[in-house]
């Protein structure tokens, strides 16, 4: 009897501990943090919503995404952060990440986004490797003529393209055409074999260019992981871009969080 009563009582905790996801992606269940403006009721108001994509191996909880949510409502902005899948506390694994996967995961948070009538309009916000997908979707959906209010690239990522092509990925060294399962990032990340091969076939900058809305890119002079050159190069697809140097920026952007708020904001605003 008592083993019954202890069972039905983790039964019921972890029922409540469970996280309940509003938007499924390829990998599962996706996690999501949801920031409104103060005193916003989301039966009556409307406001613009920015979706939060964080880089590989972060998430939703990680610098500098909560600390932009905040700010973001201080502006009246609501926004809704995203674990992409195997990250945080969505559903899947590391492994099986790809940029397609991503991109499907963050279609589906948009799609949903979409479809809640306190929401005005939707702009895009990336951090590295999130960037790609911020700036890869907003491209995909100009070509639907759903393209996003704005988009903002924080240290955009592209990189991992040339990355994957030279086998050189995060300190690991592999065969670029015949990548192992999967390499092992920071001691224990799994990046799977199909990333590493994908990734390699990716036309980035040519889904990106389809957007052509206002375009806000932000990049730190002492980023140790993407190289400037990938801002310069998406600054150079845009018509409608402002690029950002912010002097002695690491790749967290949050040495100078102060200023990487207020650009945004003032972006934003406008």
């Amino acid at each position: 009897m008592r083993k019954v009563i202890f069972g039905l009582l983790l039964f019921f905790v972890l029922t409540a501990c469970a996280p309940t996801y509003v938007v499924r992606g390829p990998q599962g269940g996706i996690a999501t943090s949801w920031t409104w403006p103060k005193e916003f009721n989301q039966q009556t108001d409307s406001c613009r919503m920015v979706i939060l994509m964080h880089g590989i191996f972060s998430s939703k909880d990680m610098p500098p995404m909560p600390a932009l949510a905040k700010e973001l409502a201080k502006q009246g902005i609501a926004s809704v952060a995203m674990d992409f899948g195997g990250h945080g506390k969505s559903e899947g694994s590391k492994q099986q990440m790809t940029i397609e996967r991503e991109l499907q995961e963050a279609r589906a948070l948009f799609d949903y986004v979409d479809s809640l009538p306190c929401v005005s309009t939707i702009s895009l916000l990336g951090h590295s490797q999130g960037g790609v997908i911020a700036s890869m979707l907003a491209g995909r959906l100009a070509a639907e003529d759903k393209a996003p209010e704005a988009l903002v690239l924080l240290a955009p990522g592209s990189v991992i393209k040339e990355a994957c092509q030279s086998g050189h990925f995060f300190r690991n060294t592999f065969d670029p055409k015949d990548p192992p399962e999967y390499i092992k990032c920071f001691g224990w990340y799994k990046v799977g074999r199909e990333y590493m091969l994908t990734t390699q076939q990716l036309d980035i900058y040519g889904t990106s260019e389809q957007y052509q809305g206002p375009v806000c890119i932000i990049h730190g002079t002492k980023d140790g992981i993407v190289p400037l050159w990938c801002s310069e190069r998406y600054d150079s697809i845009y018509n409608h871009s402002t690029f950002h140097l912010i002097e002695g920026e690491n790749h967290l952007m949050i040495k100078h969080l102060s200023e990487t708020k207020e650009i945004i904001s003032d972006f934003l605003k406008k």
